[in-house]
């Protein structure tokens, strides 16, 4: 997933207003050929990934598959969304994860985010 995303319109309500955290949701395709790849992939996500996730302040991620459409969800507790998505982005070995990954996505939704594959999606409604 590209994760260069700023928080105007696409997240939940700001951790330091509220107290909780922030949601986000992504969509994106895959390729038809290379789903096997990608479910295998994320069968064992790298622990060193994972623990850059945990990092930088990313909980409670799940990602869904329908057909050949996935649906990634994810809440933020940290106090800068976009800093730590960079230092996500600058993590070795999340940067070779994704050459593993990105291969195997196509984009589905209209650009919202300039050269993301995953796009950000609207929430409709939340029960807190």
């Amino acid at each position: 997933m590209s994760h260069e995303t700023s928080i105007d319109g696409f997240g939940g309500h700001p951790n330091d207003l509220t107290g909780n955290p922030e949601r986000f949701a992504f969509v994106v395709g895959l390729v038809p050929e290379l789903r096997d790849e990608y479910l295998q992939l994320h069968a064992s996500v790298w622990p060193q990934v994972e623990q850059t996730l945990v990092d930088c302040n990313v909980r409670n991620y799940s990602i869904y598959i329908f057909g050949n459409i996935l649906f990634a969800y994810y809440e933020y507790v940290g106090e800068d969304h976009d800093a730590d998505m960079a230092r996500i982005g600058e993590d070795p070995v999340t940067r070779q994860w994704w050459t593993h990954t990105d291969p195997c996505q196509i984009r589905v939704a209209p650009e919202r985010i300039e050269g993301a594959r995953w796009q950000p999606l609207d929430e409709v409604w939340h029960l807190p």
